[in-house]
């Protein structure tokens, strides 16, 4: 019986969709105590608490250095994804959720090009075709001369462009994380980001801190749950064999947000999002199957 269903969902899918509503929890989590009148590092504080609570009793558990190897790239990873988690959580309560999310799955254009600039990767054909599609998307999505249109207003650009800039620093952290990935446990890596976020977003909240109730504090400390479940999925499922393929079920991640964005908030995505958003995930898809589906001379651009 087991085996039947391993075979109609494979296992990497399964971790991979766990990973996708993780997150996708998490980023209703934050929209929702932001709305309660909790500010933005105030959030990144209590996320950050609970992960490096998590990450450190992860790292005793294996019975290694909490400090790791190259010590500067670790802290470095950590500050570049302090960063992003903060445009992140922003574009989370200043946009629908929706769009946040599919904004987010703009990062597959940055890591390729950060991928060529700083570890020497040759671009790929689909990728490039991705960065098109991507770009197409997002227009769309922000339509800034059709907001008097059938559809709802435009996006704005100030929380589009901070959306955008948290989709970027986390491909930074990503090409950090494959290189120290080298010579780094993934443990403490992940230790890394809470161990700078918090003291940080602690001092930046400070003139703003609001003391939640006992239910927004519940849904807090949910917030680091959720990520932690995420983040557990994520890496289960880049361990199978069908990683690739699991990757792509990552997108459902935008129908959770969408739904949970509808039942929760009443928001209604426009004609725009759905348009954008299909050209987003289109290019990332073919970026992600691309060197199977195009032909030998369209994989590679030198």
């Amino acid at each position: 019986m087991l085996s039947k269903f391993n075979d109609i969902i494979p296992v990497g899918v399964r971790f991979m969709l766990l990973s996708a509503l993780g997150f996708a929890l998490m980023s209703a989590c934050v929209k929702y105590v932001s709305v309660h009148g909790i500010p933005v590092f105030e959030i990144v504080a209590a996320r950050a608490l609970v992960s490096l609570i998590l990450s450190y009793l992860d790292v005793k558990r294996k019975k290694i250095s909490i400090w790791g190897n190259n010590k500067k790239l670790l802290l470095l990873r950590g500050t570049v994804g302090t960063l992003a988690l903060m445009c992140v959580y922003y574009a989370v309560t200043a946009l629908p959720l929706a769009e946040a999310t599919i904004l987010q799955y703009v990062h597959p254009v940055f890591t390729a090009l950060l991928g060529v600039l700083f570890l020497k990767e040759r671009i790929q054909g689909a990728t490039m075709i991705c960065i098109a599609l991507c770009l197409l998307g997002v227009g769309l999505m922000v339509q800034p001369n059709m907001s008097d249109s059938i559809t709802a207003q435009a996006l704005p650009i100030h929380s589009v462009m901070i959306a955008l800039l948290g989709a970027f620093g986390s491909s930074i952290a990503y090409v950090i994380v494959r290189k120290l990935s080298q010579t780094e446990d993934s443990s403490v890596i992940i230790f890394y980001f809470p161990l700078v976020a918090l003291p940080v977003s602690t001092f930046l909240m400070w003139d703003e801190f609001v003391v939640p109730s006992l239910t927004i504090t519940l849904l807090l400390v949910m917030v680091g749950i959720f990520t932690q479940i995420g983040q557990y999925g994520l890496t289960k499922a880049m361990q199978t064999q069908e990683a690739g393929k699991a990757s792509a079920y990552s997108y459902v991640q935008i129908v959770f947000s969408t739904l949970l964005g509808v039942v929760i908030f009443s928001e209604i995505p426009s004609i725009w999002t759905y348009m954008g958003g299909g050209l987003i995930v289109t290019g990332a898809l073919i970026n992600v199957f691309g060197k199977k589906l195009l032909p030998k001379k369209l994989r590679y651009n030198s």
